[in-house]
Parts: C-alpha cells; structure tokens; sequence
C-alpha cells in the first residue's frame, strides 16, 4: 500500500481521505479538533497523527485541505508542519481553495527542499466529495500531476492540469465567479416566478430543459422553494472564496462588476443571521425584502 498523509478532514476532507482508505491506501490523518481524527480512524481503520510533520513522515504524497491562506502556510511551512516531516522526492497537494500568490510561494518554498507542490482546488461541493464525483483544478508541474492524478482518481471524476503552480487556484477563482452569478440569476428568476404567482416548480421543470438550465437549479432548486439552506457550501466561504477571486482582479486590473455586487448580497445574507447557510440563500434576501 502506498502511504499518504490526508491533513484536514472538514466537510470536504474527510469523505476525501476517506475515498482513499476505501481505495486501499495506507492513510494518516492530522485535524485540529482531535475527535474528528479519531471519529475518522474508527471509520476508516487509518492512523492518526499528532502534528502535520508527523503525518507527513515516510508519506509519499501528503493532501491537503484547509480553510484559507493562513491555515494552510502554518499546516505546510510552520514549525510542525508537514514540510519538517517531508522527503525529498515527495508531493504535496493543496485541494484548499487559497490565493494563487500562495500556491507559488509555497511550490517555490517545498522545490527548495525537493519536494513538489500541486495546487488542486475542487469543485462539486459536500455532495461531490461524499460520492467522489470531484472536479479537480490542477497546477504544478506535468510529472508530478501523472504521479498523483491516479491517486486523486479516488475522489474526482475529472482532473485538468491547467498550467504551472497556481494556475489551479486560477481556474477555481473562475469558477467561483460563474458560480456566484448562476445562483443570484437563480435566485432572482425564482423570486420574480413566485411574485408573478406562477407555480415556481413547474416553471423549473420547463425552463431546466432548455437554454437556462445549470447545475444549481437542478440540484438547489428544490431546496430553495422549501427554504432549506443547509444543504451546500457555506455563505461565509463563498465569501472568502469571492474576496479571494475579487483581490485577484484588483491586481490584474480587471473588471468584475456582478461578482462584486453578488458578494455584497451574500454580506446581506450573512447579516440575517445566515453565515452558515449555503450559497443558494440568495432567495432568502430577495424573499425578505418582500416580507
């Protein structure tokens, strides 16, 4: 079996890590809350480890997937992280979703020390992490990305490598763009169906067949009529997420004027108490200004 380390095991992480211990890969684990490691282990049948070094030692790839910049340089680069516990000739991947200066300094940082770097943020959310139907975003360099594609193949049903370190964040922060435009204009459509006294289900049973379609309203569309938000990723990493994407664009000079706009409608969201909801709540702050 090939060993591998798996560091954070949040909604995300931990049905990933555990794709990769169904798959027959000799697993450690690291959290910081420790329960959650052990909840994991008993699962999962794995080891878990006190620090990221610790996980990260005698592993041949070590994934990760933490919630912002800051965690991931400590879990990487802090004085238990995993790069004190890494061989050379070993290969991390990043699946947190971070800025894409980050990912390069981190790359360059590992390189000095033979090891590689894969930014490798995902998409498809809770749901595509538990059935293992993820879409992987990738940068690094093309050896190092055949070596874990196949490992990755455990939890993704596609994996793109897009270009050179960063270049996978890149691509994440478009999709976090589109993504943040499809579900206002889903949120809007429904609102105007439902003020319109139209039967909002069977307008998204017709309109789903045709140019309009998208994933969020054939999977969210249900659970918005119910006004059910628990169901997805959160507004307050949706945000992180988009402030990530918008600093982006600052210093590249480019225009993202819905983004930004969406980005203060999920602020809105949060201050009705729904930091914890999931992206699709955008119909809650529409609904509310008709109450």
């Amino acid at each position: 079996m090939i060993p591998v380390a798996f560091i954070g095991l949040g909604t995300m992480g931990y049905p990933m890590a555990g794709h990769l211990a169904r798959k027959g890969f000799d697993v450690t684990v690291f959290n910081r809350t420790t329960s959650k490691a052990e909840q994991w282990c008993g699962e999962y049948g794995g080891r878990r480890a006190p620090t990221p070094a610790a996980a990260a030692r005698g592993a041949s790839m070590v994934f990760i997937c933490v919630g912002n910049d800051q965690d991931l340089e400590s879990v990487i680069l802090g004085a238990e992280g995993v790069a004190a516990g890494m061989e050379a000739g070993a290969i991390v991947v990043d699946h947190s979703t971070v800025s894409a200066t980050l990912s390069r300094r981190l790359a360059d940082a590992l390189a000095d020390l033979g090891v590689a770097f894969i930014d490798a943020p995902v998409s498809g959310g809770q749901q595509g992490a538990q059935n293992g139907q993820l879409a992987i975003m990738c940068g690094g360099d093309p050896a190092s990305y055949e070596r874990v594609r196949p490992v990755m193949a455990s939890y993704a049903r596609a994996t793109t490598l897009m270009g050179p370190s960063g270049s996978g964040q890149l691509t994440k922060m478009v999709n976090q763009i589109c993504v943040a435009g499809l579900v206002e204009a889903l949120a809007e459509g429904m609102h105007f169906a439902a003020q319109a006294g139209l039967d909002v289900q069977r307008v998204i049973d017709v309109i789903s067949q045709g140019a309009a379609a998208s994933w969020q309203m054939v999977n969210r569309h249900k659970s918005m009529i119910a006004g059910e938000y628990e169901h997805g990723f959160a507004v307050d990493w949706m945000r992180k997420d988009l402030a990530i994407c918008l600093e982006e664009a600052r210093q590249r000079g480019v225009d993202l004027p819905v983004t930004a706009l969406v980005d203060t409608f999920y602020g809105d969201v949060q201050a009705m108490g729904g930091r914890r909801w999931d992206t699709s709540s955008l119909l809650a702050r529409l609904q509310k200004g008709n109450t």
